[in-house]
């Protein structure tokens, strides 16, 4: 069993900053692409970015210059810090990782989603 779990959301004045957090668990035997997507009611959900295992990013261009992504892969973790914060990036961020899991003689890659975490910007 895999599961994500996603931190570091919350309230924040536009031009403030966070950093979201999300961590792998489980029968993982590596962990390939990870990123970051996020949702508004009504809507659907979009990346925001996302990193390969060996660092290689891309971001949407309206976070550019603005959002980090990176990746811990002895931790299991990737990070979204977020800077320069505006209204418009309110949403619930979700993690994302394809991961390969090993088991019974068998390797399986299979997508995975954490919970979500809320991210309110206040003009």
């Amino acid at each position: 069993q895999v599961q994500l779990v996603e931190s570091g959301g919350g309230l924040v004045q536009a031009g403030g900053s966070l950093r979201l957090s999300c961590a792998a668990s489980g029968s993982i035997f590596r962990i390939n692409d990870m990123g970051w997507y996020r949702q508004v009611p009504g809507k659907e959900r979009e990346l925001v970015a996302r990193i390969t295992s060996s660092g290689n990013t891309n971001y949407q261009d309206s976070v550019k210059g603005r959002f980090t992504i990176s990746r811990d892969n002895a931790k299991n973790t990737v990070y979204l810090q977020m800077n320069s914060l505006k209204p418009e990036d309110t949403a619930v961020y979700y993690c994302n990782a394809d991961i390969l899991t090993f088991g019974f003689g068998l390797a399986s890659q299979q997508n995975y989603w954490g919970q979500g975490t809320q991210v309110i910007v206040s003009s």
